[in-house]
């Protein structure tokens, strides 16, 4: 039977060293006390003592909620893997003697991924004679990197695979926040659209109100109308 290595830290009466360099809980160094003195500030302040960096001589230890660290390192952990999961690579592929219309239309495909929080891979396609001339490449995937700086950074630099050459930009804020800037854009369009009929509903009962009164027959005057009692009718 093989016994089985646990992943944990080990925390309270499990950690076996005599002596240990003690953190506090808001990350002061308390310096290096006995293990008995450690467990007994531990017992006192309603904490756990977790051994935070075993190889150490003496180890580290540190006054903690082991319980709510815990907790907190699996939220992080799920976040974490979340925004991988929501991480998506799109590609764009560019000629070396690309044309400026042509350059101008495909920059604004890499800006659009890249406010949507994608990173964009960048390929420059060569052929034939151009194989020989790789700063062409090399300058137009410069040229990109800086256009769309305000968007995106680069994360992986131009390197040559093959007849391409591949560069790597990484957008400059989080799919989260460019998914929370999309919904409240969205938000924002659909009060606008709200808004927009509501003054519309309004004028048109206005305007038919209006067609209503002028529509109703004037009524004749007769003698119960004259208020002067010196006219004779």
């Amino acid at each position: 039977m093989e016994e089985h290595i646990s992943t944990e830290p080990r925390i309270n009466e499990r950690i076996h060293a005599n002596e240990v360099r003690l953190v506090g809980p808001n990350g002061e160094q308390v310096g290096i006390v006995r293990i008995d003195d450690a467990l007994r500030l531990a017992r006192e302040a309603d904490l756990d003592l977790v051994e935070v960096a075993a190889q150490a001589r003496p180890p580290v230890a540190k006054l903690m909620d082991y319980g709510k660290f815990k907790y907190e390192s699996a939220q992080k952990a799920r976040e974490s893997r979340r925004n991988q999961a929501n991480t998506v690579i799109k590609e764009m592929k560019l000629r070396p003697k690309i044309d400026e219309h042509d350059y101008e239309t495909k920059k604004g495909h890499v800006v659009r991924f890249l406010k949507a929080g994608d990173k964009v891979k960048i390929t420059i396609m060569f052929r034939g004679r151009e194989q020989s001339r790789p700063e062409l490449g090399f300058n137009l995937l410069k040229k990109l990197a800086e256009d769309v700086a305000e968007d995106g950074t680069v994360e992986s630099q131009p390197r040559q695979d093959g007849r391409n050459m591949l560069m790597v930009l990484a957008p400059t804020r989080k799919k989260a926040e460019a998914r929370a800037e999309g919904e409240a854009a969205k938000e924002a369009r659909m009060s606008q659209r709200r808004a927009a009929a509501e003054e519309e509903a309004r004028q048109l009962a206005e305007h038919r109100a209006a067609e209503h009164a002028a529509a109703q027959p004037k009524k004749k005057r007769g003698p119960a109308d004259n208020l002067d009692p010196d006219i004779d009718l």
